[in-house]
């Protein structure tokens, strides 16, 4: 590994926001180790990320992040390779659409696995060589449904929420020290997410403006840089933190179901735009024989 570059560790870096966020590190000339499951896909996003800088190192880490000891794993890989990871892109998640009495308690537990138990993991792996080296930032990738009750989403919103409180706490934890913990939380993002979350068919799936994954990580890229605590991407998204801190969980509740609920309009948003999110899709459906979801 090019000791002159820092290194950077993201997960799901192969699509959505993770994605860009590897491109923007290759921008500046970071290592990058690069986490997902489809070996062929993190073999094409490393490929591309050469393009955008040849003076980078890359390190791809196939690995399944649902399964418990993953994290673990990779720290192992990381500290046999003698790679100090300065900063930390905790941003692999998914979801489940459905009514909780409806949908299956083995994949959402599976959730639970992935989009805590592995943030947990490797933040606590990672965490404490930054404190004993008195460098170091970790972003979490949380959601704008952190503090937004979802139904039809239900087990996704609450790992989102424990993510914002999980990075809250620890960011207070290390205020008097260097490292830096800062939290994400976009809005409906153009990425494969609600093709693994059979979402595909809600209303905001098919009718609302999604955010671009670009804008999003450009915007938690800079707050990261800057020590920033907690980030909301984009006017429409703060605005809406700022009156879901002010009315009732009950009114949210209700909002939420309205958005998730299964759209009546015939014409609609079928699959993303975004170029490397709509390769996860597909591949996804190469290997799953056309399932949607990603189980």
């Amino acid at each position: 590994m090019d000791m002159k570059n820092k290194n950077v560790l993201i997960t799901g870096a192969t699509s959505g926001i993770g994605y860009e966020f590897a491109k923007i590190f290759a921008e500046k000339n970071y290592n990058l180790i690069l986490i997902a499951r489809n070996r062929e896909n993190l073999k094409k996003t490393a490929l591309e990320m050469k393009k955008i800088s040849n003076n980078i190192e890359i390190t791809e880490i196939a690995i399944d992040l649902f399964e418990r000891d993953a994290a673990r794993e990779i720290y192992k890989i990381t500290k046999e390779r003698r790679i100090f990871v300065d900063i930390l892109i905790n941003n692999a998640g998914q979801g489940e659409w459905g009514k909780f009495n409806e949908t299956d308690l083995d994949r959402e537990i599976s959730l639970v696995d992935l989009n805590i138990n592995s943030v947990l993991s490797l933040t606590k792996f990672y965490l404490k060589p930054m404190l004993k080296n008195g460098k170091g930032k970790i972003l979490f990738v949380a959601s704008s449904v952190s503090k937004a009750p979802s139904p039809y989403m239900a087990v996704y919103a609450a790992t989102k929420a424990f993510i914002l409180s999980f990075a809250e706490a620890i960011s207070n934890e290390v205020k008097d020290t260097s490292i830096t913990i800062t939290a994400l939380q976009p809005d409906a993002t153009d990425t494969d997410f609600f093709h693994k979350a059979k979402a595909e068919n809600t209303v905001t799936y098919k009718e609302k403006k999604l955010t671009n994954p670009e804008k999003i990580a450009r915007e938690g890229y800079e707050a990261l840089e800057k020590g920033i605590n907690v980030v909301q991407p984009g006017f429409k998204n703060k605005l809406q933190s700022v009156i879901n801190n002010i009315i009732s969980d009950v009114v949210i509740a209700n909002t939420m179901e309205k958005q998730m609920k299964i759209s009546d309009k015939e014409k609609g948003r079928l699959k993303p735009v975004h170029v490397a999110s709509l390769r996860e899709r597909e591949s996804i459906n190469f290997y799953k024989k056309a399932s949607n979801g990603d189980y």
